[in-house]
């Protein structure tokens, strides 16, 4: 589907670093327009200057997706600005180093799952009736301890992206009569900022063997570019490194 303005409209939230960056950065690149969403406004801008130099366009709307009001107010502002969401790349994420049943704290476990489950859920739901008009297509940015169980992922975060797998299905079962189609995406291990909150940060010779952001978001265009008929239920993405 096309927007009103003659090329897909692409909400990608966790847009202002890692994969969601380089996510907007290529689709951009496929003449699409860009809303980046995050938290951080000025990684936000800096990511639409760097499209914008490139002769994309890329509007920027900042804001917490844990906020149960931001989302749906977020999906009326890209109507009025753009029209209707044809896509949506949820790539925002969070762990913590405390990954341990002897280390975690209830509330820290709330704050991962808030951010990684149900801000997901709310951008979904958000953007949904859009979606439903465009036949439009959503990528969760999960990750393989989602789809092989990982020790060192931590308990909040492999029960969060585990569920997102559920999130996935139910909008394939649920939605595909509207044309709407989503992906589970899975990626091993990223060279991103994200490694900062292991408990042991990865040095230079473990990151030089891992994906790049830019190695996830050719999969993720590739999702978005499939033709109209095609669901690419879950992809799994890995290093050759991957254990």
């Amino acid at each position: 589907m096309v927007s009103e303005q003659g090329s897909r409209v692409l909400w990608v939230i966790g847009a202002g670093s890692g994969i969601g960056r380089a996510t907007a950065l290529a689709a951009a690149a496929r003449n699409r327009t860009v809303v980046l969403s995050g938290r951080r406004v000025d990684r936000l801008e800096a990511v639409a200057a760097e499209i914008a130099a490139g002769g994309g366009r890329a509007e920027v709307i900042a804001g917490d997706a844990t906020d149960a009001d931001w989302a749906p107010a977020t999906a009326s502002a890209i109507r009025s600005m753009l029209g209707p969401v044809d896509e949506v790349v949820a790539a925002a994420g969070l762990n913590s180093p405390q990954r341990r049943w002897a280390d975690q704290t209830a509330s820290g476990f709330e704050d991962v799952v808030a951010t990684n489950l149900l801000g997901t859920v709310r951008v979904v739901d958000a953007a949904l009736p859009a979606l439903r008009e465009r036949g439009g297509t959503v990528v969760v940015v999960s990750s393989y301890s989602a789809w092989s169980f990982s020790p060192g992922a931590g308990v909040a975060y492999s029960a969060s992206k585990s569920a997102l797998a559920s999130v996935c299905r139910t909008l394939n079962a649920q939605e595909a009569e509207h044309g709407v189609r989503a992906t589970h995406l899975c990626p091993g291990d990223v060279d991103t900022e994200f490694l900062q909150l292991r408990p042991v940060v990865p040095d230079d010779a473990a990151r030089a063997v891992m994906l790049s952001p830019a190695d996830v978001a050719r999969s993720v265009l590739h999702v978005l570019d499939a033709p109209p008929h095609v669901r690419i239920d879950e992809l799994v993405i890995s290093p050759l490194s991957q254990r």
